[in-house]
């Protein structure tokens, strides 16, 4: 079994976005790429608490979420672990569009996009890309 995984969660005040729900989406996405496995336990309440400087009740609150989804599961006394991932992209099916669009990302940076114009461009060209799909 894992030790603590490497995932750091980032808290963003300004994005209007409940800080629960931060954690939880920044958890699914670790496990979508695979940075998260299962046995991989969630930092401590705590742990984020000091990284953050949120309230500890927020920290449970997310990981009581996750544990609803059946994504991760709270030992007593030992922490939160992982139990599944999300996704199910083959590595090599993945690394030749993370490259695209990594190059892409530079390339937009390059042009003077901020990284809020980035993130609110790409989000615009997902949601039309994959409007009515009901696997979006």
């Amino acid at each position: 079994m894992a030790e603590s995984a490497a995932v750091e969660f980032r808290i963003d005040r300004r994005s209007g976005v409940a800080t629960y729900l931060q954690i939880v989406q920044q958890t699914k996405q670790a496990l979508r790429l695979g940075v998260l496995e299962p046995g991989d336990r969630l930092p401590t309440a705590r742990e984020v608490v000091e990284a953050t400087a949120i309230n500890p009740n927020t920290v449970l609150k997310a990981y009581r979420e996750l544990e609803r989804e059946g994504l991760v599961e709270a030992r007593r006394g030992l922490g939160t672990f992982v139990r599944r991932t999300l996704g199910g992209t083959a590595a090599d099916t993945e690394a030749p569009l993370r490259a695209e669009l990594t190059d892409w990302a530079r390339r937009a940076r390059k042009a003077g996009l901020e990284r809020d114009d980035v993130s609110a461009l790409f989000t615009a060209v997902l949601d039309s890309t994959f409007k009515g799909d009901q696997h979006a």
